[in-house]
């Protein structure tokens, strides 16, 4: 079973997870985790505080030699903006800099400073914000890794930012993973739009949210199962989903669709090739039946919510002075929903990789290779 915790501020020293549960043996390449954290970093429209930080991993503890030895596995992203904020966030001493006391809408900040007793908003929207993200992105690189050893792909791409939707035969899926887009979007004409509709949102100092789509290949059938709630796969992957900072809604499969066709439109049908194998002509399940996989590829879709920090702030109130006063401002970004879908592909490669170690178990990679494929080797057969 897959256990992590993360730790750390938007403006402190760094950013540290702990993931325990990697079976030994696994090799690691770090680049390919500092890769996953440059892209997070991607995007038309990200604000000021992504030139400040080139996010670089630390690898604390769990790897030797490039391999994993089954202990738990410690990674680090520092801040390099902690250096213009030693005094606002000294661990010891007394309080330094202007409290933050205007609450924003949509964020954090209210219910925040009500449930933990705390008079300045910055003790809660410094772990609210989603520079935490970095450190599941460093994990989620990990088990993808893992994933990648046993036949399984994670990716993502946009396909809407602020009601531009890309146009799905435009996209390439054979090239989602590898492709370069500052937005990750596919549809090369979307995204034109796309960033003239980012570049006026932040002249206006407004924010903009969209959609991403996470595709998993290569997913053995029947991970996760039917018979108790916390066991079902599509509930274990929309609860990692929502988690992310700033997802709103998440869709399986044809998803909301379904409430708008008839079933004789919506289930995928089942057939026999002539190896008396059966297949699907369609996936509007998104690889999910029952809260298990299904043997096709698993489709999961997000929506991310415009960022609550406005450059135009809206209306709210002083928690200090009591009084109706405009929201308060920090540093942002005007769209983040490229670095969100790179989120999305780790939090879906976390809970994938704890499924699969669930179902196969093993403390070694040995022993869950032989096991995954003696597995498929029985699924080949019925």
């Amino acid at each position: 079973m897959l256990r992590f915790l993360t730790a750390g501020e938007s403006h402190g020293q760094c950013l540290t997870a702990i993931l325990e549960g990697i079976p030994a043996g696994l090799k690691i390449d770090i680049n390919k985790i500092n890769n996953k954290l440059a892209r997070r970093q991607m995007g038309y429209g990200r604000g000021g505080r992504m030139t400040i930080e080139t996010d670089k991993v630390d690898i604390l503890s769990g790897i030797r030699f490039g391999e994993t030895m089954g202990d738990p596995i410690t990674l680090q992203v520092k801040n390099r903006d902690w250096g213009n904020w030693i005094k606002e966030m000294s661990v010891n001493g007394q309080p330094f800099g202007d409290k933050v006391t205007a609450a924003r809408p949509g964020h954090a900040d209210l219910a925040g400073v009500h449930k933990y007793d705390r008079k300045d908003i910055r003790d809660i929207l410094e772990r609210a914000s989603a520079r935490e993200t970095a450190a599941k992105v460093a994990m989620g690189s990990v088990c993808q890794q893992f994933l990648e050893t046993l036949g399984m792909r994670v990716y993502s791409h946009v396909v809407n930012i602020g009601g531009i939707k890309a146009d799905r035969n435009k996209i390439d899926y054979t090239q989602i993973a590898v492709n370069d887009s500052d937005l990750n979007c596919m549809d090369g004409d979307a995204a034109i739009k796309m960033r003239e509709k980012i570049r006026i949102a932040g002249q206006n100092g407004d924010t903009l949210g969209g959609m991403f789509e996470i595709i998993v290949e290569g997913a053995p059938e029947g991970l996760g199962a039917h018979i108790q709630w916390d066991k079902r796969l599509d509930g274990k992957l929309a609860q990692a989903i929502m988690s992310i900072q700033a997802i709103k809604a998440v869709e399986i499969g044809a998803g909301m669709e379904y409430a708008n066709n008839p079933g004789s439109k919506m289930h995928d049908e089942l057939f026999y090739d002539d190896k008396k194998q059966v297949y699907r002509k369609t996936n509007h399940a998104g690889g999910l039946e029952g809260g298990m996989t299904n043997g096709e590829n698993i489709i999961v879709r997000a929506v991310m919510k415009p960022i609550p920090t406005l450059m135009m702030p809206l209306h709210s109130v002083d928690i200090e002075s009591r009084q109706e006063v405009m929201a308060c401002k920090e540093r942002s970004d005007v769209c983040a929903v490229p670095a969100a879908s790179i989120v999305g592909a780790a939090m879906t490669a976390i809970t994938i990789a704890d499924a699969v170690l669930e179902q196969f178990g093993g403390h070694a990679m040995t022993d869950i290779k032989a096991a995954v494929a003696s597995y498929k080797s029985r699924l080949a057969k019925q």
